[in-house]
């Protein structure tokens, strides 16, 4: 058969076993082919596709809903799957002289969506670390662990090897990443101490997970959890973001740790920037003031109704709580117990937590907010 006359899914699996092979997102580019193969596009000759076509493809993947998630078809997925005819295309025409223009540049993408910005809350984060400790693999405690505190991507963490590890400088060599570039991963203590668990080897891998291993723990973690809308990789997002939130590292060092090629990616953290900021408007005058008043914030409580007294419980503290013989007098004194608690915190210089990380499993309806600074019980009954 002439070359020229090749239908779209036998020039589509050439550049599949010639050009998509040597990708290192090769499996995702092999099912994106499979994809468009099956498609209308695959019966056409190569060199017969017009704009046309590839705006009716556009339009009807664009309609498709995702049999997994049972919603429309996020349209980063059509723009990966027209990027890729786009190069197809580019191949075709330039190297195998089978089509004489690029269809694809005719065709407008559909609209890129905002990139995601999920964070872990406080209470997340405790119940994933405190299930992956207690699984029956030792290895999902350390991968979640290195995931929140390096930024490497999934597929760098499951990758990693012994040899490329050195505990002594606390340094994980990453010789092979998605970008094509080598890098080198500071470790903080949390993250040695994560490798170290596992049993220092001199060579092989760290982990034994695949990518579809960890892919369907994760999945039954959150459903256990009841955690919703969290993907794995949003530990990266959020590892980045705790990253300039330490307020020591600009942005070229934040990249060099993370592996971001593009600066332009890095933008949607800049916002976390004007939260340090904000202290600094009061000035040196009003510092130590304001660094009281920032740990003196409601916090999440239970309400208890037993047969002589009402008991009002601080969840994300042990051992405080209020008692009285009705609803408010229960408050108050919860209130004035958790101001007295914050202050001597503050004072022998212990840790004070963030408000909503208790675990206990607490019905809606039995929460209130006490404020230790609230001038009214209204203010805080539910």
């Amino acid at each position: 058969m002439n070359m020229a006359d090749l239908q779209m899914r036998e020039a589509l699996k050439k550049y599949c076993t010639q050009v998509s092979i040597i990708k290192k997102g090769y499996g995702q580019e092999k099912y994106r082919i499979e994809q468009i193969c099956r498609s209308f596009l695959g019966d056409k000759t190569t060199r017969d596709v017009t704009s046309v076509d590839i705006a009716t493809y556009r339009d009807a993947r664009l309609a498709e809903i995702n049999p997994r998630t049972k919603k429309p078809l996020a349209t980063s997925t059509v723009r990966l799957e027209m990027s890729l005819l786009s190069n197809f295309f580019d191949i075709s025409r330039i190297e195998w002289g089978i089509c004489g223009a690029n269809p694809v540049s005719d065709v407008r993408k559909p609209k890129a969506p905002p990139g995601r910005d999920r964070r872990l809350t406080a209470r997340e984060d405790r119940l994933i670390l405190r299930y992956a400790h207690q699984h029956v693999n030792q290895d999902m405690y350390s991968i979640v662990v290195l995931a929140l505190e390096t930024a490497m991507r999934q597929g760098e963490i499951l990758k990693l090897s012994w040899e490329h590890i050195n505990l002594k400088s606390r340094i994980a060599h990453l010789p092979d990443t998605k970008n094509g570039t080598k890098r080198d991963i500071p470790l903080s203590l949390k993250a040695r101490d994560a490798l170290v668990r596992m049993g220092v080897k001199n060579e092989g891998r760290v982990f034994g997970y695949t990518s579809e291993g960890l892919k369907s723990t994760w999945r039954f973690m959150t459903l256990k959890l009841s955690i919703e809308n969290l993907h794995f990789h949003d530990l990266r997002h959020e590892a980045v973001s705790r990253l300039f939130e330490l307020g020591t590292l600009d942005i070229m060092e934040v990249a060099a740790i993370s592996g971001h090629k593009s600066l332009a990616m890095l933008k949607r953290y800049t916002h976390l920037k004007a939260q340090r900021l904000v202290r600094k408007l009061e000035g040196n005058k009003h510092r130590g003031k304001q660094t009281i008043l920032d740990h003196l914030i409601p916090y999440p409580a239970s309400i208890e109704e037993g047969p002589e007294q009402i008991t009002v419980k601080l969840l994300d503290f042990t051992g405080v709580e209020g008692f009285g013989i009705c609803r408010e007098s229960a408050i108050k004194m919860a209130q004035d117990v958790l101001l007295r608690r914050i202050l001597m915190s503050m004072k022998d210089s212990e840790n004070i937590p963030m408000p909503d990380q208790y675990l206990d499993l607490v019905d809606d309806s039995c929460l209130v907010m006490i404020d230790p600074l609230a001038a009214e019980l209204a203010h805080i009954a539910a």
